[in-house]
């Protein structure tokens, strides 16, 4: 089905590539009209990580809780907590906490607090598959990055037909890098604690404090 898929865009005019485009942006749009509806959102996710010319592969679970620009990530162990100004990374096993102001232009990881809209800039898009998956239809859109010195080869977003939310993000890198983010619950407008994204540093106190400027 894929290899069909291949054959008929390769056959498409450049008015069919516009029209196309077009379909991509106006689901794209969709969905971010319905992320930002929502007051918060708390994701738990698979992420794998795999470079088969490096011999790594890597495979975890995670979940983060967003609100705004304001997040908190669990993942490898690290707790990320992100104010909306200053990103704390705490490490039990190193017993260190990093205190760094989170760099926004920073395309090389796609943030939490992003990642269900950094495809509003930068990118050109194009319709891709449909796969089934157990009795959902996911519907993939190709993102290429704009500018020619990006890391990033591309980005495949599939996103559930019927709730417009995000099920998986694949990216790919020029280092042949495969990175996969799969959505395995997506929860909305829970009630939160006020102090959730609020770093308190008195409950590390034997840790190592690492400010970088």
């Amino acid at each position: 089905m894929k290899n069909i898929s291949i054959i008929v865009i390769a056959l498409l005019s450049f008015t069919g590539f516009a029209q196309d485009s077009d379909k991509a942006k106006a689901l794209l749009n969709d969905v971010s009209k319905k992320v930002k509806s929502y007051n918060n959102i708390a994701i738990d996710f698979k992420y794998v990580l795999d470079n088969s010319k490096e011999n790594i592969k890597q495979e975890t679970r995670g979940d983060v809780t967003m609100k705004g620009d304001k997040y908190k990530l669990n993942i490898l162990g690290i707790t990320r907590i992100f104010d909306g100004k200053t990103l704390y990374s705490i490490s039990p096993e190193d017993e260190e906490v990093t205190i760094s102001t989170e760099n926004a232009e920073d395309e090389g990881t796609i943030t939490p607090s992003k990642m269900l809209s950094f495809y509003e800039d930068g990118y050109s898009y194009a319709m891709d598959i449909i796969q089934n998956v157990k009795g959902r239809n996911i519907q993939f859109i190709k993102l290429k990055p704009i500018d020619s010195n990006s890391e990033i080869t591309e980005v495949l977003l599939g996103i559930d037909s019927q709730t417009k939310h995000i099920y998986n993000l694949i990216e790919i890198g020029k280092n042949g890098t495969r990175t996969t983010l799969t959505v395995n619950s997506f929860k909305t407008n829970e009630p939160l604690s006020e102090t959730l994204f609020t770093f308190d540093e008195s409950k590390y106190k034997d840790y190592y404090i690492n400010k970088l400027d």
